[in-house]
């Protein structure tokens, strides 16, 4: 079965930086788009970034526009997510998804990571 593995949360200071990594264990990741959610304490779960097989085609939230930036590496099975000038409202369980592709980049969800926490102190 299909595991993403993530890698990369921590604590950080406001303004600070992080980078979140998943790997996918199977390599089946080509065939699906990647993407990246996020809840928050008491909030739904909502996408943060995504990106399609070849990183061709990304979106992000708009809180998120020019501080995120998500890559694919399918050589190494692996979607990374570079967060800069992180604020203390992204605080959240990041967790990594695989799904179809859609118009909107990532559609129906079909695998989640286990989820890593990013903390950030003001």
């Amino acid at each position: 079965q299909v595991q993403l593995l993530e890698t990369g949360g921590g604590l950080v200071q406001a303004g600070g930086s992080l980078r979140l990594s998943c790997t996918d264990s199977e390599g089946t990741g080509s065939a699906y788009a990647m993407g990246w959610f996020r809840q928050a304490p008491g909030k739904d779960r909502e996408i943060v970034a995504a990106s399609s097989w070849d990183g061709v085609n990304t979106y992000y939230t708009d809180s998120v526009k020019g501080r995120f930036t998500i890559y694919r590496y399918n050589s190494k099975n692996t979607v990374n997510l570079q967060m800069n000038r992180l604020r203390p409202l992204f605080m959240a369980v990041y967790y990594c998804a695989m799904g179809r592709h859609s118009g909107v980049v990532l559609g129906q969800v079909c695998f989640w990571g286990q989820g890593t926490q990013v903390t950030v102190s003001a």
